[in-house]
């Protein structure tokens, strides 16, 4: 369905709750995804914010191509709860990531 692997997006929820402590690498993880990426997670930002429908993801996806006049990582670490927003567009799109969370945390210790 997502076209990002759940490892990047927890990845980068973990960077967003860091706040300026995680800026550089958080706009570097960003900067390094490919298109389809960085469409994807900001689709599931807008769905964790109530800008689109779960059911309406894809044409989340290809506003997000379409619209894009800003560098990804200016418009997404400029959200205010990046963090939360991903944590629930993921969770509205049924997309369970508690796995991942407990391997990133895992490694990070």
């Amino acid at each position: 369905m997502i076209a990002i692997s759940l490892k990047k997006v927890v990845h980068i929820i973990y960077l967003a709750r860091e706040g300026t402590a995680g800026d550089a690498e958080a706009y570097a993880f960003i900067d390094a995804l490919n298109d389809d990426e960085k469409a994807s997670l900001t689709a599931v930002a807008w769905v964790g914010r109530g800008a689109f429908e779960p059911e309406d993801y894809e044409e989340a996806v290809a506003t997000a191509v379409s619209e894009a006049t800003t560098p990804t990582a200016d418009y997404l670490l400029g959200m205010p709860h990046l963090a939360e927003n991903l944590e629930s567009g993921l969770e509205e799109l049924g997309i369970d990531v508690t796995g991942e969370e407990e391997d990133f945390l895992r490694q990070g210790s």
